[in-house]
């Protein structure tokens, strides 16, 4: 009966040391979870997450990387009548175009040499400039006078050469200067403006 009652007592001691040792074992797992949580919460807080790069930024950065060469551009106005051309000067290959057509295209050999004439002038010039005209308005030798004004005008202000201008102004003043003159216009009792019925006396 001693030994039976020491053998109870023993499972009894060895139940309870069971239970202290998971309950020990539990804390400490619990606590080791508590401490991973705080330690997850602190990295997060002391290393912030970095910034993704939008496309917008890249593209950006693109564009400024490459960036092209600044080509000088001229564009001037010139004046004949009631035609008004309006010429676009800049580096190329001497090509010249009328309203989107080559000059060459031109069937008149009258009006195609009156819009060639500043460009013979500067020759020295022409061949490194490409020449685009748009010309509005008027008939077709006014449309031609104020492409010749235009053009000349161009080249003189791409180029800024005195001596240029001193040959356009030897040739004909009104390459480089609007002509202000317009047509008078017609008046009652006549055909043209100062044309008159005539009536004779014998």
């Amino acid at each position: 009966m001693i030994r039976m009652v020491e053998d109870v007592k023993n499972d009894v001691k060895g139940a309870e040391k069971k239970d202290a040792h998971k309950k020990t074992s539990t804390d400490s797992e619990h606590g080791k979870k508590e401490e991973k949580k705080v330690s997850r919460h602190a990295d997060k807080k002391e290393e912030p997450k970095p910034k993704k790069q939008t496309k917008t930024s890249t593209k950006r950065h693109r564009k400024k990387s490459k960036r092209k060469k600044q080509v000088k551009v001229v564009v001037v106005r010139g004046k004949r009548k009631e035609a008004i051309a309006r010429a676009t000067i800049k580096e190329g290959k001497g090509r010249v175009r009328i309203n989107s057509y080559a000059l060459d295209a031109i069937d008149d050999p009258i009006l195609r040499e009156v819009i060639r004439e500043p460009i013979l002038i500067a020759s020295d010039v022409a061949p490194n400039v490409d020449i685009s005209v748009n010309v509005r308005g008027g008939g077709p030798m006014g449309q031609a006078q104020a492409a010749r004004n235009a053009i000349a005008l161009g080249l003189y202000t791409y180029t800024g050469n005195e001596e240029l201008k001193a040959r356009f102004l030897e040739r004909d003043r009104f390459m480089l200067i609007e002509d202000s003159r317009r047509v008078e216009p017609k008046k009652y009792l006549g055909p043209k403006a100062r044309a008159r019925k005539q009536k004779s006396y014998r």
